[in-house]
């Protein structure tokens, strides 16, 4: 703008070209918790983006928010109003003319004027009757006469008002000249679309049409086609609106469909352009209905533009549910939902679509060969960057331990010992001990036990770790909500491991009626299934495979359960399930975890559940391997795995 004295140079408005650069960044953390929880607890990655859409984040409405808003104003638009706003004028009208008439023949003594009030006497009891019958009488009353002629009128005006927008207000103060002039716009459009019906039309002949009635058709249709879709569309609705009316109603205005403008013909011709559109668009929804039961009447264009729009809300509506297979947030008509619900309806549809788009380029999926979705490696980072995020937060708070047992000390046992000097930690080597106490006393010196006899185990301090986390993914994890907090278990170890301690190997193993290695992603991706079984023999017989991969490491096995065992391998290869437990599984049990002890394994049990039968076998397997029972919460399962995890390092 040019400099005024006195004024700014510059004037601020509106941002408008394009994307807002000031709105808040998209929250891709937040998008990512909400997706991997979903796909924690069963989802699909495709399921858990559609579920995002549908609820949204704090800061962004969802589609699930804005089909509410469309049913609700769905359920407005029946709850105030009702259909007969037509019948209700004429049937008004009618009584305005009869008593009119009535007044008139009142003050007439003559035989003639008591012939005719016998006429009115007798007239139909139904509107529609009624009125068809005044079309033939004469009225002695010149203001009568007058508000008869407004119910032929009105209802041209109406009938017309419900296959055209806005004819009822071009109509207003039509002439008999307008009125023929639109019986010769249906004849000439009845023509147009029977050509075309039968193939024989051009498109010369809708230019021609468009020429000279293109004044009746302010949508401004490019192409026949465009026309009877326009046409379909309003006379279907139009259709609709009848049906969602009662029989008598319908039987009234068919009657009273005769009396429009005085002439049959109007509703001869937009009955045959009615029949003629539905056979070009049999897809159009001609048998719906709408339940209207308010105190505000419509009339028959009012009512008919109300069934439009039930409809474009329905259209909505299922655009917001995306549930229609192949569903895309692009499939949303904006325009319709602007006019809906108002302009920040259509900006939260973009913000979704915008959010959506985000989370494809950042690489939060990969594709499998069959082409589904998966979580990518940056997706899970993600998710283990929050999962070690909470933890570090929860240990940083944590005031105490939560520890049943607890066995060894600091370093790893290297088979040596030596003598015991001032200030050693280490653990007496018993065997050693007493043996020193012996050959003493073998030599005569009669003391039972001397400090000089004491040896200590030698220990070294590890720099690498060899993990086994083992999670127990039997159904009962699943079915008391313990699916979730194991699998944000798996993720915070796997990330501490993979960022702060890469020379550590981690492997994950699940178990059910069987155990496998699995990897991060199936891990994370796994379903609940409703297989009984907790194997936790074969869980750490892998485990113990691993540890063996890496045998310079200093070996962890980390098992987190809510059961007793009650599968195991059989020599055959068969897995053998048995509730309560067998004997054989509970040796096979032990077998395999007498042999992580033989490998001088820190071994920890996390218990769920607040089982005393579970508790007390698994305190009998820490007794057994000098191993540690931890009994967390739900809530601190991964800070205590954590915690023990650096502890048993350190």
């Amino acid at each position: 703008m040019a400099d005024v004295p006195g004024r700014s140079a510059y004037e601020y408005s509106g941002y408008v070209d394009g994307p807002d650069p000031l709105a808040p960044p998209v929250d891709l953390r937040a998008a990512m918790d909400r997706i991997g929880k979903d796909v924690m607890e069963g989802s699909s990655p495709r399921q858990a983006l559609r579920e995002l859409m549908r609820q949204g984040l704090p800061d962004r409405r969802g589609l699930d928010d804005l089909a509410r808003r469309i049913w609700q104003k769905r359920r407005d638009l029946q709850r105030d109003n009702r259909l007969d706003g037509t019948l209700q004028a004429v049937r008004e009208l009618l009584a305005k003319a009869l008593d009119q008439e009535r007044e008139v023949l009142g003050r007439q003594q003559t035989d003639d004027a008591r012939f005719k009030e016998m006429e009115l006497d007798t007239l139909p009891g139904d509107t529609g009757g009624a009125v068809r019958e005044l079309g033939k009488y004469d009225f002695q009353s010149s203001d009568a006469r007058e508000t008869f002629q407004q119910i032929q009128d009105l209802l041209g005006k109406e009938m017309l008002d419900q296959r055209f927008a806005g004819m009822k207000q071009a109509l207003q103060q039509a002439t008999p000249e307008d009125t023929e002039n639109i019986r010769k716009m249906l004849d000439d459009l009845n023509s147009l679309l029977a050509a075309h019906s039968e193939g024989n039309d051009t498109p010369q002949q809708f230019d021609e049409f468009m020429n000279r009635h293109g004044e009746y058709f302010p949508e401004n249709p490019r192409n026949i086609e465009e026309l009877i879709d326009l046409l379909a569309a309003r006379s279907a609705a139009a259709q609709r609106m009848m049906n969602s009316m009662t029989a008598q109603q319908r039987a009234e205005l068919a009657e009273l469909a005769q009396q429009a403008f005085g002439d049959p013909r109007l509703a001869q011709a937009l009955s045959q352009l009615d029949s003629q559109l539905q056979g070009l668009r049999p897809s159009e929804d001609w048998s719906g209905s709408g339940r209207f039961s308010g105190d505000s009447p419509m009339g028959l264009g009012e009512g008919t533009r109300a069934l439009e729009q039930l409809g474009q809300l329905d259209a909505l509506a299922e655009q917001l549910a995306q549930s229609y297979p192949g569903a895309q947030l692009d499939d949303i008509d904006l325009d319709a939902l602007e006019e809906a619900l108002g302009e920040q309806a259509r900006m939260d549809v973009k913000e979704l679509a915008d959010l959506e788009r985000e989370l494809r380029e950042q690489g939060i999926f990969d594709r499998n060969d069959d082409g589904s979705l998966r979580l990518s490696p940056k997706a899970l980072r993600r998710l283990g960057e929050s999962a070690l995020k909470d933890i570090a937060d929860r240990l940083s708070a944590r005031r105490g331990e939560r520890e049943t047992r607890r066995s060894g000390a600091a370093g790893e046992p290297t088979g040596s010992t030596r003598p015991w000097a001032f200030g050693d930690t280490q653990a007496w080597s018993v065997p050693r001990t007493l043996l020193n106490a012996q050959l003493r006393r073998a030599g005569g010196d009669q003391r039972r036990l001397d400090v000089s006899d004491v040896e200590v185990i030698e220990t070294e301090q590890r720099t690498r770790a060899v993990v086994a986390l083992c999670v127990d993914t039997s159904w009962s994890m699943v079915q008391d909500g313990r699916w979730v907090p194991m699998k944000r278990t798996a993720l915070a170890l796997h990330q501490l491991i993979s960022t702060r301690f890469r020379g550590d190997a981690l492997q994950l193993i699940t178990f059910g009626r069987r155990a496998d290695k699995v990897e991060l992603g199936e891990l994370i991706g796994l379903e609940g299934a409703y297989v009984q079984g907790t194997n936790l023999q074969h869980a750490l017989m892998l485990a113990g495979e691993h540890l063996r991969s890496q045998p310079d490491a200093m070996p962890v096995v980390l098992v987190v359960t809510d059961g007793e065992p009650t599968a195991h391998l059989e020599p055959d290869g068969d897995f053998a399930f048995s509730y309560p437990p067998d004997p054989r599984t509970v040796r096979a049990t032990l077998v395999e975890l007498d042999r992580l002890t033989g490998r001088r394994a820190a071994i920890s049990f996390f218990v769920l559940g607040d089982d005393p039968r579970l508790a007390e076998f698994m305190d009998s397997l820490a007794r057994r391997c000098g191993g540690r029972v931890v009994a967390p919460d739900l809530d601190g399962l991964g800070a205590e795995v954590v915690a023990d995890y650096l502890r048993t390092r350190r």
